[in-house]
């Protein structure tokens, strides 16, 4: 089995194991509304491993620290993959791991 370092969990290297615990994880009636579970799975799977999709630089760095931290944790994913992402707005989901990571959510960023 290959030795991972605390390096490469950090660098968001090809993480093979959660990076934090996810808590009771929840979707908003809006995230449900999506009607792709494979790509909540997927998504999800990203997010524990400290991918978090379509964040800008600042928040990818805040995201990092707040795995060691125990902040807040906010990943955005495109809902369809042929079509542009921003991180917010249209064809964005996100998914919000609270700082006590006793709750995950799904939600689209309007239901925010």
């Amino acid at each position: 089995m290959e030795h991972v370092t605390q390096e490469q969990v950090f660098t968001r290297e090809k993480v093979i194991y959660p990076l934090f615990l996810l808590g009771q994880v929840v979707a908003t009636r809006g995230a449900m509304s999506i009607g792709d579970v494979f790509l909540l799975d997927r998504c999800l799977n990203r997010h524990v491993r400290g991918d978090w999709g379509h964040v800008c630089e600042e928040d990818a760095k805040t995201n990092d620290e707040a795995v060691q931290a125990g902040f807040r944790i906010l990943s955005a994913y495109a809902i369809d993959e042929t079509r542009p992402c921003k991180g917010y707005g249209d064809n964005t989901l996100w998914i919000i791991t609270e700082a006590d990571r006793s709750v995950t959510t799904f939600l689209l960023p309007d239901e925010y």
